[in-house]
């Protein structure tokens, strides 16, 4: 067994929780909710405690294994689920993410890939480049033979506001190495992915 260092995989902000409960105190009363009484009293720091949460990555090891079996085949985990908060209007989208890769030398531990998809999902986010980055990082680190990530979500900035277009969901995908290349592979992933049953 091999554990990689831990090293950070992007820059996590350092939260100023003061600061932050300030700043919501501020935006609550210039939207015109003075936080004065006990309804809104401790609104800013509850605000300011969930906010931080959903922009800190949880830190974990990569755990990799020799692939002394030499499997060869497609590893799937299908439907994590996962949550973030669009960079443009700060409400959160949520969906899940089916993340494949064919080993090479190394494979990951299964919990691994829905921590992968956690990581980069907390955080300000992007769908296009949330699926690219989970992609990425799997193609890196594990020099797996190829790499599909599928992404479906709903956006809430635009269930709730502008359009309201409710129950549209949108889906993302980042296909690297002999999934992308291979068309019998990059189908028979897309199959596993789309399979229901």
């Amino acid at each position: 067994m091999t554990v990689e260092p831990a090293t950070p995989f992007r820059t996590v902000p350092l939260v100023d929780h003061r600061r932050a409960e300030r700043a919501v105190g501020e935006l609550l009363a210039a939207l015109g909710y003075p936080v004065q009484g006990e309804h809104l009293a401790a609104t800013p720091a509850r605000v300011a405690r969930a906010l931080a949460e959903l922009v800190t990555p949880t830190a974990f090891l990569p755990t990799t294994f020799a692939n002394e079996a030499g499997y060869d085949e497609l590893v799937v985990a299908r439907s994590v689920p996962f949550r973030s908060l669009c960079e443009h209007h700060l409400l959160p989208f949520h969906g899940t993410a089916s993340v494949g890769y064919l080993p090479g030398d190394r494979i990951l531990g299964l919990s691994k890939l829905a921590r992968v998809v956690g990581h980069f999902a907390a955080g300000l986010q992007v769908q296009e480049r949330l699926t690219q980055q989970v992609a990425d990082w799997l193609s890196d680190h594990l020099q797996a033979r190829g790499v599909g990530v599928v992404i479906e979500a709903e956006h809430l900035c635009m269930t709730l506001r502008g359009v309201q277009a409710r129950g549209a969901r949108t889906i993302t995908s980042a296909l690297r190495g002999e999934v992308r290349t291979d068309p019998r592979t990059r189908e028979e992933f897309l199959d596993l992915v789309r399979c229901h049953g």
